[in-house]
């Protein structure tokens, strides 16, 4: 795939976005993830950001410095690490995540799947392969990027973007089943417009896998 100009020029302004951003957050060492890491962004690329610890929510909203749209919290299944999601405009086009516990080295790795760079990386201009949700391994040129297929591959894709063989297959099922029968609920989505603290005293008052998970990290 070979971009034009208009494609570098959006990938530009995206990475703008991403990076005004991430040095508000610098602290927490802050990662883009996604089609703005690896540079294949379209129009409706969103540009992700996360903080691959847990900090207090108070923290990070007062380090953006100005009034988030929205947010959630989210639980994949009832076992998994429970992250806050900010949205920083209405149409959730910047959007900032953080756990609410330890990631396990799977949701670490989920990252670099898709493709991680740090904020340095970033203002280098550098890229990073990572997979898109069609299961196509993205990877840089200088000219714009090469496709290759993940599945049936998984043992090299692994091998180059650094994780585990079992970490690609399992995202390899879990987008194939979107594909195949739409999107996929998770266990928990909880939507909130207030303080992200006063959101998750509220939420463990009223799911018990919640609780029990914001209990066992000690953040109630």
């Amino acid at each position: 795939m070979e971009y034009d100009g208009a494609r570098w020029e959006l990938l530009r302004r995206k990475r703008e976005k991403a990076i005004r951003v991430m040095e508000r957050l610098a602290p927490f060492s802050p990662v883009v993830h996604g089609s703005v890491a690896r540079g294949d962004v379209n129009e409706d690329s969103d540009v992700d950001v996360a903080i691959l610890f847990p900090v207090e929510p108070y923290k990070v909203e007062a380090a953006l410095g100005f009034s988030k749209s929205h947010g959630y919290i989210i639980m994949a299944t009832p076992r998994s690490t429970p992250k806050v999601y900010l949205a920083l405009d209405e149409k959730e086009e910047v959007v900032v995540s953080f756990p609410l516990g330890k990631l396990t080295t799977k949701e670490r790795e989920f990252y670099a799947f898709g493709g991680e760079l740090d904020l340095k990386g970033l203002k280098e201009g550098k890229r990073v392969p990572g997979v898109n949700k069609d299961l196509l391994l993205i990877v840089p040129t200088p000219y714009g990027h090469e496709e290759e297929p993940v599945i049936g591959r998984e043992e090299h894709v692994a091998k180059v973007l650094g994780i585990s063989a079992e970490t690609v297959k399992e995202r390899v099922r879990l987008l194939t089943k979107r594909r195949e029968k739409g999107r996929t609920g998770v266990f928990l989505e909880f939507k909130f417009w207030g303080p992200a603290e006063e959101a998750i005293h509220e939420l463990a008052k009223t799911n018990k896998a919640f609780r029990r998970r914001v209990v066992e990290e000690g953040l109630l």
